[in-house]
């Protein structure tokens, strides 16, 4: 049975987003990485952006907006409006969509759609329909070159399921679990798009969590193990280790038992039992600093679990990040992690730039114009080139270590992060 999807919709138009359509009076939705977090972690599984763009220099920056939800998410990003031409359609998969959203009632679809499905794979072609008007002049292309159909009239649904056999989105308003269980109830509908989804007026894991009591199968974590495949103690209780998923840093150590694993399972919500209590713990749920689940991994014995973990504020109680800070004892040893190092090496050149330093040669760098910089750049690339090709390859790290250096000075310069490169980088095929 395959897993039923919610999903949110956002408008986007002057380079801003929106979580209804603009022409029906809704507020923006702010800075770009608060909203993509709240989405990371919200429980939704897919976001559908509409470029609602009207020229090409409105485009330009919708499509920049776009793509930074794209680095930003941790959530598949499809969108729709404005293309007219296969470049545009390129232009959007290569920004990081995982499909696009062609409008069927737009004049030459058809041989966008085929000539799209062609080069890049039906999946990851969509037809937004206003009516059925294409489905009879099209059936056998829609069939073969299109991937889902998204159904922006809520009352063409019944017609649509008649004519083709392809997966269908509607677009809804009433998110009530009757109307959403009503249409995820259907064959053919893998999943319900709404505008309610990108407000605080749905709890799209509370929901998702009714819609499983009534047997619907929904997108949620499926464990590979079950709680009774994992060695627990006398209370059975299993030990947590907790990570944060992005810098690896070990935040905790809690328990859990059948109960707060099943809970977790449900609510993507890192939920534990406590033992001086007796009693489930969802962590944050007081404090706020909520912990949600990226993965759960067990050890070669089965007896402890592993949690990567998004974590909101800190996690120890102390106020502190993590709750792993009474040193014991240190020795000295060379941090090898290239990002770290990396990391450590745009720290000191950032401290540069915000606390300049007499005979700094990063702050030489950074105080004069372009030109020096990338004059030094320049000369880099060809003592590489002359390296490279005369084999003196015992000297080459020094000259890539010499241009990646002035590359971060370049980054500093213009506030390009590593977050930054490496959201670009993820994308790239």
């Amino acid at each position: 049975m395959s897993m039923k999807n919610l999903i949110v919709t956002i408008y986007i138009k002057d380079g801003r987003a929106y979580p209804s359509h603009p022409a029906q009076g809704a507020e923006p939705l702010g800075d770009v990485t608060d909203f993509t977090e709240k989405y990371n972690n919200s429980g939704v599984d897919y976001i559908y952006a509409f470029n609602l763009a009207s020229d090409a220099k409105e485009h330009k920056y919708n499509i920049a907006l776009i793509k930074e939800i794209c680095r930003l998410s941790e959530i598949p990003v499809a969108a729709a409006g404005y293309m007219t031409e296969f470049s545009d359609i390129q232009e959007y998969l290569y920004q990081g969509c995982i499909a696009v959203i062609l409008n069927g009632s737009k004049q030459g679809m058809p041989e966008l759609i085929k000539d799209a499905s062609a080069r890049f794979g039906a999946h990851k072609i969509m037809v937004s329909l206003e009516n059925v008007d294409i489905l009879f002049k099209q059936k056998e292309l829609i069939e073969k070159y299109v991937g889902a159909l998204v159904i922006m009239n809520e009352k063409i649904v019944s017609s649509v399921e008649t004519l083709v056999k392809v997966p269908i989105v509607p677009v809804i308003d009433d998110l009530s679990v009757e109307k959403v269980a009503q249409y995820l109830e259907s064959e053919f509908v893998t999943g319900v798009a709404g505008t309610k989804q990108t407000t605080d007026e749905t709890d799209i894991v509370a929901l998702k969590k009714e819609l499983i009591s009534r047997r619907i199968s929904m997108n949620r974590f499926e464990p590979l193990y079950d709680f009774s495949r994992l060695v627990t103690d006398e209370r059975g209780l299993i030990p947590c280790i907790v990570q944060d998923y992005q810098t690896n840093d070990v935040l905790m150590l809690a328990y859990m038992n059948e109960e707060s694993f099943r809970q977790t399972l449900i609510s993507g919500k890192m939920t534990y039992w406590s033992r001086s209590r007796k009693e489930l713990w969802e962590k944050g749920a007081t404090s706020g600093h909520i912990q949600y689940v990226k993965s759960l991994t067990t050890d070669c014995d089965c007896d402890t679990i592993l949690a990567k973990v998004s974590q909101i504020g800190p996690a120890c109680h102390t106020g502190a990040r993590s709750c792993f800070f009474n040193e014991i004892i240190r020795k000295y040893y060379v941090e090898t992690n290239p990002r770290t190092v990396f990391e450590d090496v745009f720290d000191i050149i950032n401290d540069r730039k915000a606390n300049p330093k007499e005979g700094s040669y990063t702050n030489y760098l950074l105080d004069h114009d372009d030109d020096k910089l990338l004059e030094k750049i320049n000369k880099d690339v060809i003592d590489i080139i002359l390296t490279a090709k005369n084999d003196r390859s015992g000297d080459l790290k020094f000259e890539i270590s010499d241009i990646l250096y002035h590359i971060m000075v370049l980054m500093a310069k213009y506030g390009v992060t590593w977050e930054d490169v490496i959201g670009e980088l993820i994308h790239r095929e």
